[in-house]
């Protein structure tokens, strides 16, 4: 086996595990949303985001068009864009456009912040290692979720549906600690929400999340921007 490759693999165990445990949730949520448990796999294997495939879930469960599908993922998956511009000052000489192309399909936040802090260039086997190792723990936790949810109680699933959300308030939490502004914008995107949610119910599902998202994001840039001279400080 490439050293690089086994390298990569093991870089991306840790990833796995946890993706098991994320998309597991994911299967749970499918399942609830009337898909069965391929149609839960194959979403899970096209999309290795968390945050956009809850949401493509619940537009697809809510019978939304394709346009609300594209621009929901467009708006909650354009951070991996940025991602793979910072990325590709890592790669070294030997990726080649099909590679990057092919290896672009992997990167994820977490993915992403491994390979950055790769102390050498990053090369494709390795990359591929990574993603390998993180995808196959992705669908399969995405398979036993979906299993466990078309064998145990709606009552249970729905009590363990609640662990994704329960991620989601894990990641935001501690970057709240370290900077209030962040808070003040998902108080925002919350707010927003429950507006869409209670009173604004003409709106559409996937344009809710679309709207909350980027009025948040407009929010936060307005009345929060970030200092770009203490950030340079603070580096």
């Amino acid at each position: 086996m490439n050293r690089e490759f086994r390298e990569g693999l093991i870089a991306g165990l840790p990833i796995g595990l946890g993706y098991l445990s994320v998309s597991f949730g994911i299967g749970i949520l499918a399942i609830g949303a009337g898909f069965n448990i391929p149609e839960a796999v194959i979403l899970s294997a096209a999309n290795l985001t968390s945050a956009g495939q809850v949401a493509g879930i619940e537009v697809i469960a809510a019978a939304g068009s394709v346009i609300e599908i594209i621009l929901t993922q467009l708006v909650i998956n354009l951070r991996y864009a940025l991602m793979a511009l910072s990325l590709s000052q890592r790669l070294d000489e030997s990726f080649h456009t099909p590679q990057r192309l092919l290896l672009s399909y992997g990167i994820t936040d977490e993915i992403f912040a491994m390979a950055y802090a790769r102390e050498k260039k990053v090369s494709p086997p390795y990359m591929g290692g990574m993603i390998l190792i993180s995808a196959f723990g992705w669908v399969l936790g995405t398979f036993l979720g979906a299993a466990a949810g078309e064998i145990l109680p709606a009552a249970v699933t729905e009590a363990m549906g609640i662990m994704l959300y329960g991620m989601f308030i894990a990641i935001v939490i501690p970057v709240v600690k370290r900077d209030k502004r962040v808070l003040y914008v998902s108080a925002a995107a919350i707010v927003l929400s429950l507006l869409f949610r209670y009173v604004l119910t003409s709106v559409s599902s996937g344009f809710s999340v679309i709207i909350c998202a980027v009025a948040a994001a407009l929010f936060g840039a307005v009345f929060f921007p970030v200092d770009d001279t203490n950030e340079e400080q603070s580096s």
